[in-house]
């Protein structure tokens, strides 16, 4: 028995460091195996959200003007200018300029053939540039007030509305300071012979008076046409006021500007006479988007 104790003992302790050294290979081989992907973190409170589909910028319409009646085809001549023949037609040289596709009035050569609105027709429509509606994002989330960069909510949305509103108001009362905030004054002295009447297609005001007399502008503007290419006017000078108004001024003895001459209201630009009349008189017209509108409701016409 004390032999076989001590033979055990003896075999024992290999036993256990053998043991011992087993564990630790496996300890090693465990902190050498890949590590595995974590789990994502996401913060209490904090949504995930995709990016905001991009909003395509507004892209204007170009304008187009609709008529409610035929055209004519009419070919330039020379000393023709867009304003000489809108006038000569009746009709409004912005609407002639946009039938043709014309962005340059100015821009017509002789030989051109130009579409002109006939008689009694008028612009009726207009195109306008638009910008896209305020629309939700692919993620769900709305992007902002379409007029300015402002964080969206629905107080901003409704301040966007308002301001968007008050642009249009201003926008109007433009135009219509364009339209009307002219004061007219005499384009030159003396008795009215021949009122304007739609019924006897005159279309101006005939004033006599002496060869040589003064002929003024009668509202400050510019100078469109200068010169004696359209029958029946003589010499003539027409001056654009504003995008609805001009004024013609015929069978001058003398035209004193030249067309792109800036010119203020009473400014001598010509002398009366006769040339394509059979008296020395002037003929005075007034055009509001180019239709002629009698000048006495204008002017304090002295009639004969």
């Amino acid at each position: 028995m004390i032999v076989s104790d001590a033979k055990n003992r003896s075999t024992g302790k290999p036993v256990t460091h053998r043991a011992l050294l087993l564990c630790a290979a496996i300890m090693l081989a465990g902190c050498a195996a890949p590590t595995a992907r974590r789990a994502p973190i996401v913060e209490r409170g904090v949504e995930m959200r995709k990016p905001a589909a991009s909003v395509a910028a507004p892209v204007p319409a170009k304008k187009t003007v609709v008529t409610n009646g035929a055209t004519q085809v009419y070919v330039v001549q020379k000393g023709d200018t867009m304003y000489s023949i809108a006038f000569v037609h009746g009709a409004d040289y912005r609407d002639v300029a946009e039938l043709n596709g014309i962005d340059n009035p100015s821009a017509i050569q002789i030989g051109q053939q130009l579409r002109i609105p006939v008689s009694g027709a008028t612009r009726i429509a207009e195109s306008k540039s638009s910008l896209p509606p305020v629309t939700a994002s692919s993620g769900g989330m709305k992007t902002q007030p379409k007029a300015g960069k402002i964080p969206y909510s629905e107080k901003a949305l409704v301040q966007a509305e308002k301001m968007q509103g008050e642009q249009k108001e201003v926008a109007a009362a433009t135009d219509a300071d364009d339209e009307e905030d002219l004061e007219w004054g005499m384009p030159s002295s003396g008795k009215v012979i021949a009122d304007f009447s739609e019924s006897a297609n005159r279309k101006g005001v005939d004033i006599a008076g002496k060869r040589g007399q003064p002929v003024v502008a009668s509202a400050p503007g510019k100078v469109v046409y200068s010169g004696s290419g359209l029958r029946g006017y003589g010499k003539l000078v027409i001056i654009k006021h504003n995008k609805a108004f001009l004024s013609a001024y015929a069978h001058n003895d003398q035209v004193l500007v030249k067309e792109g001459q800036s010119v203020s209201k009473g400014q001598k630009i010509g002398e009366m006479g006769n040339t394509d009349a059979d008296q020395v008189k002037l003929h005075f017209e007034i055009r509001k988007f180019g239709k002629p509108v009698d000048p006495a409701q204008y002017l304090p016409l002295i009639k004969s």
